[in-house]
């Protein structure tokens, strides 16, 4: 009998690319950070300053035909982080907050603060 793989879920995440969020949890417990990317799939956000390694690159040329060379050396990245080890900052309160999801009258989905209970309406940013 062949087994065929599940695909792992997609989790419902209430944080977005440019939200401001709290390390909870691991190396980088009690710093403050705002979300670059948001990885749903795997269960993880890329948040600036946060979670951050060195990868070691050999020189080269990119891969590319003229494209000038690449500099060899140590780089440092920010790796992804669970998304369970961030919690979500109230712009209005400024403390780390879980949060409610709201629909406003005009129908538009948001978050809302535990705390205080400011709705934070976010601004669809264009590619």
């Amino acid at each position: 009998m062949i087994k065929t793989k599940r695909l792992p879920k997609r989790m419902k995440m209430l944080i977005r690319p440019g939200d401001t969020v709290e390390v909870i949890a691991g190396k980088d417990k009690g710093k403050r950070g705002e979300v670059i990317k948001v990885l749903p799939w795997q269960g993880k956000v890329i948040v600036s300053g946060i979670n951050i390694m060195k990868r070691h690159v050999k020189a080269g040329t990119g891969g590319r035909e003229g494209a000038r060379a690449m500099q060899g050396g140590i780089v440092d990245f920010e790796a992804p982080i669970h998304y369970s080890n961030v919690q979500f900052v109230c712009p209005a309160c400024n403390n780390r907050t879980r949060v409610a999801r709201v629909v406003l009258p005009n129908g538009q989905k948001t978050i809302q603060c535990k705390k205080c209970g400011h709705v934070h309406e976010r601004i669809r940013q264009e590619k």
